[in-house]
């Protein structure tokens, strides 16, 4: 399937202005409902922002590609809005946009509209690509521009990220890779291809592995992990790492392999921390994680707690601060000051808004751990430590501890027949994860 097929005349926007982000998304949005490629413009809109809550789409050098998988999509679709002013994207550089070209992808979306639509995601990354965008003056002339490059890349065949042979000499250092991101459509493409051209210009072989929404590609094999000098995890989700044990591993964020690829590659052939597990075969040692990533592991973890506690934090703030407008003792009915509405707000800020802060943190640190299963020992824990005045330092325990504890429920109860799976998640997790959690954080977090 060509990229041009997913887009229609009625897709392409070649003058458009926004003064935000969220202008952006809005404008696109707009687009494909109107355009008919949309069953739910809201819930469409609700996933594109929950991907920009995870990284930023503004891969930077002018470029934005939101992008979303859901039911709220009748067919796999693109909308391309190009923004001659520029806006600004919170992109990676920091520097704002002129084409942003917005992704929708269907929940049942076949293998090859995906990889069309991750072939637009590398084809993005071209110069003369994004030149000959920015000079179209019609729609036509974008199906023209489409038609050209990808006529090229047919006649190249060559695919993404496979190693040169042509060039491969003994002495050549092989760094080797795996890129990942959420909805798997953009960025993991995108990620293989900054690493792929970066190692190659450097004078290396490569080979990178993406896990994307069609399956594991250019998958790597035990005899390239034995004789790789440099290895790259650029991930934003799980992706099998048992493999790497023993290996010299970089872990980063997906969009660092397209921010930084020179570093990456420099830094896992030098100073990359050795991945290794703990003795006892569970998640990777809190060493390991600490010293791979500055995003992953443990930090990774908290800030998955931090970023789901904020909304909390600041609707509650702004609310209790809002009452204080009508007086400072406002919301006291016994004061002089009292006023109702500033009650209403004080009430619903400090009493029920602020009081979720820490179950929401453990919570969402208890899942980012152990997935689904870790959200309610962990959930129940940080309310624990939010009833008995734990504070913030409670819930992050609470949070380490719900979802450790349901790691090791996992690992403790691996060899139950297969027949009996169903009753984990339902059963046996949630209630011997809350039970062990909230025993530990009344008997030994509660009294210091």
């Amino acid at each position: 399937m060509k990229i041009a097929e997913l887009l229609g005349k009625d897709t392409i926007k070649l003058n458009l202005k926004a003064n935000s982000k969220m202008e952006v998304l809005d404008q696109l949005v707009d687009v494909l409902y109107d355009a008919g490629r949309l069953n739910d413009k809201e819930l469409y809109k609700e996933e594109i922002l929950k991907r920009e809550s995870l990284s930023s789409t503004g891969i930077g050098e002018g470029i934005g590609i939101p992008h979303g998988k859901t039911s709220a999509v009748k067919k796999a679709s693109l909308a391309l809005g190009i923004f001659r002013d520029g806006v600004d994207f919170d992109s990676l550089d920091g520097a704002p946009v002129n084409i942003v070209f917005m992704i929708a992808a269907p929940e049942g979306a076949n293998n090859e509209h995906l990889e069309t639509l991750s072939r637009l995601s590398v084809l993005l990354m071209n110069p003369e690509f994004k030149e000959g965008l920015l000079s179209s003056k019609a729609p036509e002339d974008v199906f023209s521009l489409l038609d050209k490059f990808e006529k090229e890349d047919e006649d190249e065949a060559k695919p993404n990220g496979e190693i040169s042979t042509e060039s491969d000499s003994s002495d050549q250092k092989y760094i080797i890779g795996v890129t990942a991101c959420p909805t798997g459509i953009a960025h993991t493409y995108m990620a293989a291809e900054s690493l792929t051209k970066t190692a190659q210009e450097m004078g290396y072989k490569v080979k990178i592995e993406t896990n994307g929404s069609t399956g594991v590609k250019n998958g790597l094999t035990a005899e390239d992990i034995a004789k790789a000098d440099g290895i790259i995890v650029a991930a934003d989700k799980k992706v099998e790492m048992d493999r790497f044990l023993g290996k010299k591993v970089v872990i980063v964020p997906v969009v660092q392999a397209m921010k930084r690829p020179k570093e990456l590659i420099e830094e896992s052939l030098t100073t990359a921390p050795i991945y290794s597990k703990d003795a006892k075969g569970g998640e990777t040692s809190i060493a390991g994680m600490l010293g791979a990533d500055k995003r992953g592991g443990v930090y990774k973890h908290l800030m998955s707690g931090i970023s789901n506690m904020l909304p909390f934090v600041i609707g509650g703030g702004i609310l209790i601060a809002l009452s204080y407008a009508f007086g400072i003792h406002s919301a006291d009915p016994s004061s002089p000051q009292y006023n109702f509405f500033a009650y209403i707000l004080n009430t619903v800020g400090s009493k029920y808004t602020f009081s979720l802060m820490i179950p929401v943190l453990a919570g969402f640190i208890g899942s980012s751990i152990a997935d689904r299963p870790g959200f309610a020992p962990a959930m129940v824990g940080g309310f624990i430590a939010s009833s008995t005045d734990a504070g913030f330092l409670g819930g992050i325990i609470a949070g380490f501890l719900g979802g450790y504890v349901v790691l090791m429920l996992k690992k403790a109860f691996a060899k139950w027949p297969h027949s009996l799976d169903g009753l984990k998640p339902m059963l046996i997790f949630p209630v011997l994860g809350v039970l062990i959690t909230g025993a530990l954080m009344i008997i030994v977090v509660d009294p210091p």
